[in-house]
């Protein structure tokens, strides 16, 4: 299980390297994880007799000048200062467009929409998400700060069908849910859009298959896996960290020398790839009943 702040400050660093088509995704994803009921209590008394509309026309200074040179004349008491900027993240991620126009307003730097909202991630939001976390720190009945691990494990796949069907029946043995992307609906979106709008899981199974062939210059041909299995890996790998992704292998395989230390499982005929499945599901914080394990191995 994950420390809630550690997703936090995740959310932001997705937010400051967002583009202007991706910005809303971690904001709206900081903007939940704010939300969460063991905040709940700190985030009441941080908000109490906050209008965050009033403040905004009560202490927005109004220039009459260029763009970005209007100014917020924000609290200088910590409390309120916190209880503002969380309202208003909690603006932003309703309606991206006000943040989009804020960011013009307030911290224009030139004709892209996407500095005001690099800069306000960079000068409220970076330092509220550190402020904040030492204000909850120090409260007196400090939350649990953790969240369960999703239940949705994403499976990706060559073409081989039988590997794909047995990782898939044995995470449904353990109670949890399979993504296997040809199953779901493309929405005219390419493979990449696909992946990245089904990647919200707790955990990612990667399964090297031998179903390409390729070799370095001067070299035999060798089996090797998809190279759009090889580009997940390293997505899910980013996104999810080398503890979520569990990469099995099938068959003697040329892999990228970049995965050595990363790809060192083998799914065996023998089905004891599922004991050390299990084992990397458990680590990641999932609750494994090792009865069911060891009946279907």
């Amino acid at each position: 299980m994950k420390d809630l702040f550690t997703q936090i400050n995740n959310a932001v660093l997705d937010l400051q390297s967002s583009q202007l088509q991706s910005f809303e995704r971690p904001l709206k994803t900081l903007a939940k994880l704010l939300r969460h009921t063991d905040l709940e209590t700190v985030n009441t008394e941080l908000t109490a007799g906050i209008d965050l509309q009033a403040f905004l026309d009560e202490h927005a200074k109004e220039t009459g000048g260029m763009l970005g040179s209007d100014s917020v004349d924000w609290p200088t008491e910590t409390r309120e200062y916190l209880g503002v900027v969380l309202l208003l993240i909690e603006k932003f991620a309703s309606d991206p467009d006000y943040m989009m126009n804020f960011g013009h307003r307030f911290f224009y730097s030139d004709n892209k929409y996407m500095s005001g909202i690099n800069a306000i991630t960079g000068q409220v939001i970076i330092p509220f998400a550190r402020d904040y976390k030492s204000y909850v720190m120090s409260a007196g009945e400090a939350p649990r700060l953790v969240i369960q691990p999703s239940n949705e494990i994403f499976i990706v796949h060559g073409r081989a069908e039988s590997p794909r069907e047995a990782v898939a029946r044995f995470i449904e043995q353990l109670g949890l849910k399979a993504i296997i992307l040809n199953e779901r609906a493309n929405r005219g979106m390419t493979l990449i859009e696909k992946v990245e709008a089904h990647s919200n899981v707790g955990f990612a199974v990667v399964l090297l298959t031998p179903d390409d062939l390729g070799h370095l210059v001067g070299e035999a041909v060798q089996p090797r896996a998809r190279q759009n299995v090889i580009l997940e890996l390293g997505y899910f790998v980013g996104k999810l960290g080398r503890a979520r992704v569990c990469a099995l292998q099938q068959g003697d395989l040329e892999i990228p020398s970049d995965w050595r230390g990363i790809v060192d499982e083998v799914f065996d005929g023998k089905g004891a790839w599922k004991q050390r499945l299990a084992k990397e599901l458990e680590a990641a914080g999932y609750v494994v009943d090792w009865n069911v394990v060891m009946k279907a191995a």
